[in-house]
């Protein structure tokens, strides 16, 4: 699924094929949990591949490995070069990229010894998440943040998302909303959440969630369009009722939310300030004007 015989990688130091490349039975991130990465996407622009917001990805990357005490010495311009390397040698275009900082061997709860990059990527044409999901409010917390960095993109942190996004599925939803500690909602298992009421849009403050990078590319839709937006905390019930809510994030790129715990929206889509930013998201990527 996301990768064949011929496909190229670069890890630790090296280009090799993807099935040969193999990680140490005893490595810290194995056992605990211990890594960071990042999601990021390019996409074809005037048949050449082009990455969506390449520094920012890789300056928390490098932020993520420092936050967690991880010795990982690459800067993010070598990180881009890298990367386009991978995605020349594999012919890809349209492609998911998955940068990954592993750690050493290492069985003591301790900082890491040393760590190894991977730059992984597979073609990628449509996203992982269903346009107008029904979204269930999750029994799962979103982890406290005094217990972690949870502004970091590690690893271990996506058990709790795994968790909370298998339970909506049993339950027959489509996706999960996780809640904070005090109950405010604080973002899905993989993308942050926007609803809009009146004419404004409303996303959860910083602080209990990862302020993604397509939820900052949201906020400068919304100043070049004129649409108002507002951070603050709020319960899942001020979201029943509200004119459209939509998730957001590198791969699933601006989703359309149909319900959230039954309740539908009450404008149609199409009339809303979300399609607009939906619409303008796919013509940002591609490098296109919107009107």
């Amino acid at each position: 699924m996301y990768y064949n015989n011929d496909t190229i990688i670069f890890f630790d130091n090296n280009f090799v094929k993807a099935k040969d490349a193999t990680i140490d039975l005893y490595s810290q991130s194995l056992h605990y949990g211990y890594s960071v990465f990042e999601g990021i996407r390019s996409y074809e622009i005037n048949g050449k591949s082009k990455i969506f917001k390449a520094l920012e990805h890789y300056k928390r990357l490098c932020y993520s490995a420092n936050k967690m005490h991880m010795p990982f010495d690459y800067t993010p311009e070598q990180l881009i070069d890298l990367t386009y390397e991978v995605l020349l040698k594999n012919n890809f275009t349209n492609a998911y990229i998955r940068p990954i900082a592993l750690c050493s061997p290492n069985m003591s709860l301790s900082k890491g010894i040393k760590s190894y990059l991977a730059i992984e990527a597979w073609e990628w044409t449509n996203g992982y998440l269903a346009n107008k999901m029904k979204v269930v409010t999750s029994s799962y917390e979103r982890p406290n943040p005094k217990g972690f960095h949870i502004e970091a993109k590690v690893s271990g942190h996506y058990v709790n998302s795994i968790l909370a996004c298998q339970e909506a599925k049993d339950k027959g939803f489509d996706e999960a909303l996780l809640l904070d500690a005090n109950g405010f909602v604080a973002e899905g298992p993989g993308a942050n959440v926007f609803y809009e009421k009146d004419g404004v849009l409303y996303t959860p403050s910083r602080g209990n969630i990862l302020p993604g990078i397509t939820r900052q590319t949201v906020f400068e839709i919304c100043d070049e369009l004129n649409i108002t937006y507002q951070e603050k905390n709020f319960k899942v019930e001020e979201m029943y009722g509200a004119d459209a809510a939509f998730y957001c994030g590198t791969a699933a790129e601006v989703v359309e939310l149909d319900s959230i715990d039954n309740h539908p929206f009450s404008l149609s889509w199409n009339d809303t300030y979300s399609s607009k930013i939906q619409q303008a998201y796919s013509h940002k990527v591609l490098e296109k004007p919107f009107i």
